[in-house]
């Protein structure tokens, strides 16, 4: 995938027009060289001389690769450093390196159904000022799975939702800490689908009653 990304931005020719992210992994035996080689793996499939967001993936080895991705920034490859995590086990940990590396940007799991980013993760990206993507905003199908079958209540009119994943999506963005969500897409029509959610208003704070 990550190749057919590269070809695309290639035959495009406008790479300055889109925001590339990707992840990086060390874990077990694995060392600054094992990253290195990764990350230049990145840029080659990618082609481009510069990527504009690098994550440490899932809490691994922060700190081997925290210094790595500052150097990165600092010599102009990347634009931001950034760590993720979709575990809450791994929520003390993410904490402790947040605090220590300062990051640009943070990546959590966010749901309707699973909140718990929201009494600690989120806050403390507010006080550190950092970005916030949300991944698994349909809680890997766990959201919609319940409510697809389901009229849409009335009520999401008032923020201009469509659709269930509209729905979804538009919760979580209306949080001014939120950055954006990346709802993860495998078809035309969901992409189609959920990037309607950027248009239109925005849940207020208010809540009716969900049939989940």
């Amino acid at each position: 995938q990550v190749e057919i990304v590269g070809d695309l931005l290639s035959e495009l020719k406008n790479r300055d027009k889109y925001f590339i992210a990707t992840k990086v992994s060390v874990r077990g035996g694995g060392d600054r060289a094992a990253a290195m080689a990764q990350m230049d793996n990145s840029f080659k499939a990618l082609k481009t001389e510069k990527i504009d967001l690098m994550q440490i993936w899932n809490v691994s080895n922060p700190e081997l690769l925290a210094p790595v991705l500052d150097e990165m920034k600092k010599a102009g490859r990347i634009r931001y450093t950034g760590i993720t995590s979709s575990f809450k086990g791994q929520y003390a940990d993410l904490e402790a390196s947040m605090k220590k590396y300062k990051y640009d940007v943070v990546q959590i799991d966010l749901a309707i159904d699973n909140r718990s980013a929201e009494e600690r993760i989120i806050p403390l990206a507010k006080d550190l000022g950092m970005a916030v993507l949300v991944n698994s905003p349909f809680g890997r199908n766990r959201v919609l799975s319940k409510v697809m079958s389901k009229p849409l209540p009335d009520w999401a009119k008032e923020f201009d939702a469509a659709t269930w994943p509209q729905f979804c999506i538009k919760w979580i963005v209306s949080n001014p800490v939120v950055t954006a969500a990346i709802p993860g897409v495998g078809r035309v029509d969901y992409l189609t689908d959920d990037m309607a959610a950027a248009r239109g208003r925005l849940p207020d704070g208010r809540t009716g009653t969900l049939p989940l």
